[in-house]
């Protein structure tokens, strides 16, 4: 027997403000019935004489007189099962897809379990995403939260797509999750269509949230998205990689309704609690000990005018493992993907990855923040005045950005490939330059790279 209650105060937009009733639990499920409509929703707040209740769908032409609640007694929860592979679902877990409803195994709380720190093992398992300025200089670790900090304006659709195309660990059982938070239709069409032409959406879970759907939908559906990676990797044993993309609207739709809810506002209009928000979301990430399968997390960001200290890129970087930076120069200079070397970072790269590697990653950054330094004077003195030697940083940048930095969007190198196009550009600098290998090194590889150089 369902038991319904009115006594509703006020609505604002997606915020019902209802009188409190005895027994109702945070984060509960509720369902509110208007006339001949039904939505749902869940409990946001609660206070003496009000409960706050988030509704999870359009409320234009809702009234607060006749309308009726329904508290399920339980958190919200959606179901999982093996069978969502392959398959695209909205923020509460029902198929858009149009392939028919999901059995489900179970009906699992979106908001998680806490990780026992004791439980956690370090990461230490590259996994490659096919791409040569992350897999060879900002290596990607199991386990690991690794951003993307892109710009308005530059092609971030298309290195989302090729990296959920791509991406893939070394073991059997892999899966991507990826999380479409308040984007655009078109933007929605061209993601979908680009990372079912990569072979590998059978083992794709897509979820959807478009920007005229309310704002809580957008809270709701990353913890949707990442309820499923959990249960992929820590009860089915997947390495399940899950790219949330554009976590600049998940933040956007949370000022809002912290507006909504009259909260005092913090930094740029968002709310204080912005941290320990954000951190119940990208801690849900990592290798547990007693469990075969992994979590790894690529938030995908928009810098608000090109902000890196911007609240969301700046919380974002406190919490996660690194970042991947995007600029917009490269991008006018046709360079794609125009991941900029020098601020982008892997803070647990070198867990993941053997003694040559590091080497040759770290000469190479050496070698392409000297050749900036060298762009800089040349173009305060001419390139004619500038040394011998910072001529060849001046053709090693160029060659690094064309050849190493730039690569199609559906062109998927190996990482043994990456690193030969490495030290095929190193073995361009002078011995005494490379100054972060051993003599083994440039014996083994650099002097082979000199002749192919001659020969091309």
């Amino acid at each position: 027997m369902f038991v319904e209650y009115r006594g509703a105060k006020s609505l604002k937009g997606n915020l019902l403000f209802f009188e409190s009733v005895e027994g109702v639990g945070y984060g509960e499920k509720v369902t509110v019935r208007y006339g001949g409509r039904e939505l749902y929703g869940r409990v946001a707040a609660l206070g003496t004489g009000v409960t706050l209740i988030e509704m999870l769908g359009e409320t234009h032409g809702i009234g607060v007189e006749d309308l009726r609640v329904r508290f399920s007694g339980e958190p919200f929860k959606i179901g999982v099962d093996l069978s969502m592979l392959g398959r695209a679902f909205d923020a509460f877990g029902d198929p858009v897809d149009g392939m028919g409803p999901c059995l489900a195994k179970r009906r699992v709380d979106i908001a998680g379990s806490a990780y026992n720190p004791a439980n956690r093992l370090h990461p230490k398992e590259m996994i490659a995403t096919g791409i040569s300025v992350i897999d060879g200089l900002n290596t990607l670790i199991k386990g690991q939260k690794l951003p993307v900090f892109a710009l308005s304006g530059v092609s971030t659709d298309e290195l989302v797509a090729q990296i959920v195309r791509q991406i893939g660990s070394s073991s059997k059982k892999s899966a991507v999750v990826f999380a479409a938070i308040g984007i655009k239709h078109e933007n929605a069409d061209y993601l979908i269509k680009n990372i079912m032409a990569g072979g590998e959406y059978a083992d794709t879970v897509l979820f959807m949230n478009m920007a005229d759907e309310p704002s809580v939908n957008s809270l709701l559906l990353a913890r949707s998205a990442l309820t499923v990676a959990e249960y992929l990797a820590f009860e089915e044993g997947y390495d399940v990689v899950a790219v949330l993309y554009d976590m600049s609207n998940y933040c956007d739709a949370l000022r809002e309704v912290s507006a909504k809810r009259e909260e005092i506002p913090s930094r740029k209009g968002y709310p204080g609690y912005m941290y320990s928000d954000l951190a119940s979301i990208y801690e849900r990430a990592g290798v547990l000990k007693g469990r075969e399968g992994s979590l790894t997390q690529i938030p995908v960001l928009t810098m608000p005018d090109d902000d890196i200290t911007h609240p969301i890129a700046d919380l974002t970087g406190y919490i996660t493992e690194g970042q991947i930076v995007l600029d917009r120069a490269l991008h006018q200079s046709g360079v794609y993907p125009p991941i900029n070397v020098l601020p982008s970072l892997s803070r647990l790269m070198n867990k993941g990855i053997d003694k040559v590697h590091q080497r040759e990653a770290n000469q190479l950054y050496s070698a392409y923040a000297k050749a900036k330094r060298a762009q800089m004077l040349a173009s305060i003195v001419g390139e004619e005045e500038v040394s011998d030697i910072d001529r060849k940083y001046l053709e090693f940048a160029e060659r690094f950005e064309r050849e190493f930095v730039s690569q199609g969007a559906y062109e998927k190198r190996e990482p043994a490939e990456t690193m030969r196009i490495g030290w095929r550009l190193l073995s361009m600098l002078p011995a005494s330059e490379l100054t972060r290998l051993k003599p083994e090194d440039i014996a083994e590889h650099i002097d082979g790279a000199e002749e192919q150089n001659g020969a091309s």
